[in-house]
């Protein structure tokens, strides 16, 4: 993915991988969790791709935080 939100995306894909690891599953128990392809966790972790609403509203579920965490970005 390239464009003008792909720094959005970025910091979207950089926090489920940190709350991932920090809650300890592996992109193929968080993808089993959301219903979506371990491929489409890591094009989304990578910026490669990004997602419906729905999908990260499933993430955050399943990583157990607020929505709005994912829209945290660190500096």
């Amino acid at each position: 993915m390239n464009g003008k939100y792909f720094d959005m995306w970025l910091g979207i894909g950089l926090n489920i991988l940190h709350y991932r690891k920090e809650r300890g599953l592996t992109q193929m128990q968080l993808a089993e969790k959301c219903n979506v392809s371990k491929n489409h966790i890591q094009r989304i972790e990578t910026a490669a791709a990004g997602c419906s609403v729905e999908v990260l509203s499933d993430i955050a579920a399943a990583l157990q935080i607020p929505l709005k965490k994912l829209f945290e970005f660190r500096e």
